[in-house]
């Protein structure tokens, strides 16, 4: 939001251009003229010309195109030299997202394209995408029934699409170990938490809105998950649950088995996963942020609602100078002086020369841009 600009602090990249203002400044020189010589015809005419009805004299008649003409001119040789001023602005913060994965073996279900896991990198990097990355950061931490934090909060997309990358094909937590066959959610909010923590403690605060973005399907999930969202509320941080999966489900693939030996009991039946809708929307709801869904809606839109759910909740980061281009408001004022002055054309021929000047400007135009 532009509070104002300091003219004392105008530069220009292109100064060498500048010296084209001689020719706009020579044209009004001659317009004067022409104006000044409009006005004694005029008087001239009232003087000696006997009418019963008084006549009247516009006072510029035409010649406000070409004044118009004339300072539009001089509006695009300071564009060409590209002005650019400090302007003092009030800058709305940006929004740390911290993103808690779900790893568990429920998320190698194949209830959606690819699976769970697969599904659901696709999710977070449509996510990535929808950031503005100015001011906005990111985390992630991916957790089964351990935790393993993957990248720190930063605003540095690289970063955080180099981890996509390399999580895409399958999560790090191993089928074969026991602790992927678990869902602690708790744990993961708790690690989020310390993610948080962490960054406050080596940078200090930052007014970016804060919001943990659970990805998970709900299933057979431990922990205080309570304790949890109410230390996340706590600290004014809203929890948005994003589901993954079908409420249909389909079988978790099983770890690979070795030869049974003889008298050992009989294999385990087959778990089957389905998605919990009902438990996630409970915590959403506690956690202070909403439940949504993946396939339900678009990837594209459940982002920005997350993101835009979150900034709102951002607080300001004052007053602050920034460099801006004032090019194209120099463009934007000659354009608005050439279409005012097309309307004080009284002439044909004044008419047919701005249409050929119009068409020449759009062929130079396109020619540059081929």
């Amino acid at each position: 939001m532009i509070k104002g600009i300091d003219i004392n602090t105008v530069r220009f990249a292109e100064p060498q251009f500048l010296w084209l203002l001689v020719v706009p400044a020579g044209l009004l020189l001659v317009w004067i003229w022409q104006f000044g010589a409009r006005r004694r015809d005029a008087r001239r005419f009232r003087q000696h010309r006997r009418l019963p009805v008084r006549e009247r004299f516009p006072i510029f008649g035409g010649l406000v195109f070409w004044l118009c003409v004339i300072v539009a001119s001089a509006f695009a040789v300071l564009a060409l030299s590209r002005p650019t001023a400090t302007v003092s602005v009030v800058r709305t913060a940006g929004v740390d997202l911290v993103i808690l994965q779900d790893g568990s073996a429920s998320m190698r279900t194949k209830d959606v394209p690819g699976d769970r896991w697969q599904r659901s990198m696709k999710f977070l990097r449509t996510l990535g995408e929808s950031l503005a990355w100015r001011d906005d950061r990111i985390a992630m931490a991916l957790f089964a029934h351990i935790a393993a934090p993957q990248v720190r909060l930063t605003k540095d997309p690289n970063t955080f699409f180099f981890f996509l990358d390399h999580l895409s094909r399958e999560s790090p937590f191993r089928i074969e170990d026991d602790t992927t066959w678990d869902t602690n959610i708790e744990l993961g909010i708790a690690w989020g938490l310390r993610l948080i923590e962490k960054d406050e403690e080596i940078y200090g605060r930052n007014p970016n809105a804060k919001a943990f973005v659970l990805v998970t399907d709900g299933q057979a999930w431990t922990g205080e998950v309570a304790n949890a969202l109410r230390a996340s509320r706590g600290k004014d941080i809203p929890v948005f649950v994003v589901g993954v999966g079908t409420t249909v489900g389909g079988i978790i693939p099983e770890p690979p088995k070795k030869a049974a030996a003889i008298g050992s009991p009989p294999p385990e039946p087959s778990i089957r996963s389905s998605l919990d809708r009902g438990s996630l929307g409970t915590i959403a709801n506690a956690g202070g942020g909403r439940y949504l869904e993946l396939d339900r809606e678009g990837d594209r839109e459940i982002a920005n609602r997350i993101i835009d759910d979150a900034r709102r909740r951002a607080g300001s980061r004052g007053l602050q100078e920034e460099h801006e281009d004032l090019y194209w408001r120099c463009l934007a004022a000659a354009a608005v002086l050439l279409g005012a002055g097309v309307m004080f054309l009284q002439e044909r021929v004044e008419l047919l020369l701005q249409t050929a000047g119009a068409a020449a400007a759009l062929a130079v135009v396109w020619m540059l841009t081929r």
